[in-house]
């Protein structure tokens, strides 16, 4: 589904980035925060027309995307990919970064004294010890991303069988059908409590 592409996205990105904000020393890495986290205090509509400002055919990015790849972004499954990815990147980054910081790296020297590359010390080493904020992080992305509704709405539309996600199908069905709109939020509620509480058991318990 798109939450779940959402997700992947956010963790192959975020995690990078996470790396970058816990271990990297350079002018400019508070901005880079700020922006990365910036969706965190938007507003999912204003969030939406960001995504519209630079994504859209016409936009800052969008336009070449379109011109060199013929990929339109708005109003299409792709679409809504990048508004969750958009919104659910923050979750994982600052999960991500807040275990690296918490990591002991006498583990990573004790690796490099041992011949390990870094490379191999990040594979080996860093990424199994905090494997627990990992999956929170990614936890925390695809719920965020299941919830996305805003920015979704305002880049990608609500069509049905092309962008209309589960929270949009709830807001199309809440005037015209609200026994279907509960039914579905029941689904929706159901499904991120079975998630977030069999991953809680087997992944975050205390150690």
């Amino acid at each position: 589904t798109c939450s779940l592409s959402a997700t992947a996205l956010a963790v192959l990105f975020g995690l990078p980035l996470a790396l970058i904000l816990a271990r990297g020393q350079f002018w400019g890495r508070s901005l880079l925060r700020g922006l990365i986290l910036l969706p965190l205090v938007l507003p999912p509509v204003v969030g939406g027309i960001a995504l519209l400002t630079a994504f859209s055919r016409t936009g800052i990015i969008g336009e070449y995307v379109y011109d060199w790849f013929g990929i339109q972004l708005t109003f299409s499954t792709a679409g809504v990919i990048l508004a969750e990815t958009f919104v659910a990147l923050p979750f994982f980054v600052i999960t991500a970064e807040a275990g690296l910081r918490s990591f002991d790296s006498q583990f990573e020297d004790v690796a490099r004294t041992l011949g390990a590359g870094p490379s191999e010390t990040l594979r080996r080493v860093t990424l199994p010890i905090i494997a627990p904020s990992l999956i929170a992080g990614t936890v925390l992305a695809w719920a965020r991303a299941l919830g996305e509704f805003g920015a979704t709405i305002t880049f990608a539309g609500n069509i049905v069988g092309r962008t209309q996600t589960l929270p949009l199908a709830i807001y199309a069905q809440l005037d015209s059908n609200p026994d279907a709109a509960i039914a579905l939020s029941m689904v929706l509620l159901f499904v991120s409590l079975t998630v977030l509480i069999a991953l809680r058991d087997k992944w975050l318990r205390p150690i």
